[in-house]
């Protein structure tokens, strides 16, 4: 049955249609991710060329994953308590400052590395409380524009997924016209224009929006009880907090070391990461078609189950073009489920404390990636690539299988004003 929350949030109210705020943070949200898929490439090239040291790159790069848990677990209290509008503004500001400085000083004063890493540090630490703020912000857009929150979200989910997949060329033929130093200018300078657009075309917080107490911490724990009382995102939650451990690892560690043993070149890495990206914009694309009359539960279950079949075919190291298939499908069927994931959240999450509930998601969420991640390095080096593959198959199997057996899940095809604070339906 499909679930009632497909209806167009806001549209028992009066009120002209209005999408141009709706489109305009989506332009946003382009500009911006087309900057950090630009940070992406540049900030390991530029490191690599100054340094030569790839031990230092490595470095680098993981000092730009740690602010991830910080902001989770600490930035949706700081987005609810100075709106949402305003937490995107000032993330692409203090993005476009962090970014800026690193040309800045290495052409003026010079760059020390530990410099370097602060400064990495600094522009990824605020970089997810301004995706909460925009997300958070995307109810109260979709309302004015009369879409259903469910195509909103996969227009939003599409952004980042189509300019992962043309960043990182552009980047590279930047890279190669006027050297990574210079890509990083323009970074900065993609960034600035994402906090224009939004400051001009963007309408405050609804007065409601914000809601905030005398503690912080006070603040940054709601978000977590909230979850933990809400049976739906509980187990929602946990769902993707598996997922993280067992099965992102895929993406993350196996394939560089599945498209180097069984294919031979890089360029075979980036084709299996193209079909990734192909295969998400496909996924997108059908949900934001017919996402809001699908079930919401099934579209789930499907997903998970999908992702781990496609894991299966890859045990069997298949050739490229099946490879890429897999992959393409795996991404179809799976990345319908974050826009579904976002409406949630959205749906779910009163206004004052939806930053709160964001942050703390993702924070529990992804916080079990680094050591999924690490087990999955150890499972590489300790008994080679197909026995790795298997586990993480048969782990994302397992998985996958049980999901229909949690009654819990079976409620977020059930209108979010029906249930409680505490998750329990009122039947």
């Amino acid at each position: 049955m499909a679930s009632e929350a497909g209806e167009v949030i806001g549209s028992d109210q009066g009120g002209e249609r209005d999408r141009r705020p709706l489109f305009a943070l989506l332009a946003a949200n382009t500009v911006s991710g087309l900057g950090s898929a630009l940070t992406l490439v540049a900030i390991p090239w530029f490191v690599l060329i100054t340094t030569g040291s790839a031990a230092k790159t490595g470095i680098t790069v993981a000092t730009g994953t740690v602010p991830y848990l910080l902001a989770g677990v600490f930035g949706g209290a700081l987005v609810d308590r100075i709106g949402y509008r305003r937490s995107s503004i000032v993330s692409d500001l203090w993005s476009t400052l962090a970014i800026l400085a690193i040309p800045l000083i290495y052409d003026t004063i010079g760059l020390a590395f530990w410099e370097l890493l602060v400064l990495v540090f600094l522009a990824t630490l605020v970089r997810l409380p301004g995706q909460t703020g925009r997300d958070s912000l995307f109810p109260q857009l979709a309302e004015m524009a009369k879409m259903p929150l469910e195509r909103a979200n996969s227009l939003s989910q599409g952004v980042p997924r189509l300019t992962l997949l043309v960043g990182p060329a552009i980047a590279g033929i930047l890279i190669a016209a006027i050297s990574a130093r210079n890509v990083l200018w323009i970074d900065s300078f993609t960034f600035a224009v994402s906090a224009i657009i939004v400051a001009v075309t963007i309408p405050p917080d609804k007065p409601s929006a914000t809601r905030a107490s005398e503690s912080y911490l006070r603040d940054t724990l709601e978000g977590f009880r909230f979850i933990h009382r809400d049976r739906v995102l509980l187990w929602i939650v946990i769902t993707f907090a598996i997922g993280s451990l067992v099965s992102e690892p895929i993406y993350t560690i196996v394939l560089p070391v599945y498209a180097k043993q069984v294919y031979g070149t890089a360029a075979d890495l980036g084709l299996l990461y193209s079909s990734l990206a192909v295969g998400s914009l496909i996924g997108l694309g059908l949900y934001a078609i017919f996402g809001p009359r699908l079930s919401g539960w099934k579209t789930f279950i499907a997903g998970f189950f999908v992702r781990a079949l496609t894991f299966v075919v890859l045990v069997f190291l298949p050739s490229l073009p099946i490879a890429m298939a897999a992959i393409v499908v795996n991404a179809t069927m799976f990345e319908p489920i974050n826009p579904l994931l976002t409406s949630i959240l959205q749906r779910h999450a009163p206004e004052g404390i939806r930053g709160r509930v964001f942050g703390s998601f993702d924070a529990i969420a992804a916080g079990t990636l680094p050591a999924g991640t690490l087990i999955g390095g150890i499972l590489l080096g300790s008994g080679g690539l197909v026995m790795t593959l298997s586990i993480v198959a048969g782990a994302s199997l397992l998985q996958a299988v049980t999901l229909p057996l949690i009654p819990s899940l079976r409620d977020m095809d059930t209108p979010a004003e029906v249930l409680t604070p505490a998750g329990v339906l009122e039947r």
